[in-house]
């Protein structure tokens, strides 16, 4: 895993560290992922999922 280095506003810190306060997630760097990790499978690769789905229709496999 590699290390980045990122500048949030401090009300969207306080609203990730409430988070972690509330036993939601371990620690702000995990629910920090954690929303990474939805918005690319809502942006990127749900959407790609639904390209090949598709696609596989039009070629009839």
């Amino acid at each position: 895993m590699r290390l980045i280095a990122v500048h949030l506003p401090d009300r969207i810190l306080d609203d990730i560290q409430q988070l972690v306060e509330n036993g939601l997630y371990p620690n702000r760097s995990e629910a920090i992922r954690i929303a990474i990790r939805d918005l690319l499978k809502r942006e990127l690769w749900d959407q790609n999922m639904f390209q090949k789905e598709k696609i596989s229709e039009v070629v009839g496999q």
